[in-house]
């Protein structure tokens, strides 16, 4: 087993301040809550926080209003726990790409790769990214954005250069801002031009021109 590199605890956990439902014990429970909160997060992606109602939630999974707001007191909280879950994501994937053993470069590439897959097929990771943007809509104190990502390359980054595999005279910090902005740019646009369903080809072209200007000869 490869050892774990230090980076794998750079993103922390993110617990947003708000009025919440009872704590599922029961397994029912528990796939209750998924269940609405993949719908809602369904809703969310594609209507935005203004424009998806408590009611519309309760449609798409045949339950009562009531029971969504058993579970979800407020929108608010709703879109808490999609944007929590949204952050979840991206630890467990740090963990998924660090146990193949790339070196840290690499890892940096295959990374930003599978967060581009993400994007395109996980509608969690779409609704919490709309969410982000949506922010002065949401009475609620949501993370900022993006910080996370670039400590997290930037870690990655300095590990690399110390291996040699950077080009001479890269700052670490300012590549991993070049692409945490590239990479969201990237997915962002596809999203308004796209739907993302060009998101990895997309970013497969901007991280071939990122990648071949820092690494190392």
């Amino acid at each position: 087993m490869p050892e774990p590199h230090p980076a794998v605890s750079a993103f922390t956990s993110k617990n947003i301040v708000t009025r919440r439902g009872p704590a599922p014990k029961q397994d029912r429970s528990i796939r209750t809550k998924l269940l609405v909160l993949t719908a809602a997060s369904e809703l969310f992606a594609k209507r935005g926080f203004r424009h998806t109602s408590m009611q519309a939630v309760a449609e798409r999974v045949r339950m009562t209003k009531g029971a969504v707001y058993f579970h979800y007191p407020t929108k608010e909280a709703l879109a808490v726990a999609v944007v929590e879950e949204h952050y979840a994501r991206w630890p467990r994937l740090l963990e998924e790409v660090t146990a193949e053993g790339f070196g840290p470069l690499d890892t940096v590439a295959h990374l930003l790769e599978r967060a581009a897959l993400a994007f395109r097929d996980d509608v969690i990771v779409q609704a919490g990214a709309r969410l982000q943007i949506e922010r002065p809509q949401i009475d609620a104190a949501l993370p900022t954005p993006y910080v996370d990502w670039t400590e997290l390359l930037a870690s990655l980054l300095a590990s690399a250069q110390k291996a040699g595999e950077l080009r001479h005279g890269v700052s670490p910090q300012a590549a991993a801002r070049s692409l945490v902005s590239a990479f969201f740019g990237c997915q962002h646009i596809s999203d308004v031009l796209h739907g993302r369903t060009d998101v990895l080809e997309r970013w497969a072209e901007v991280s071939d021109l990122l990648f071949h200007a820092i690494r190392g000869r």
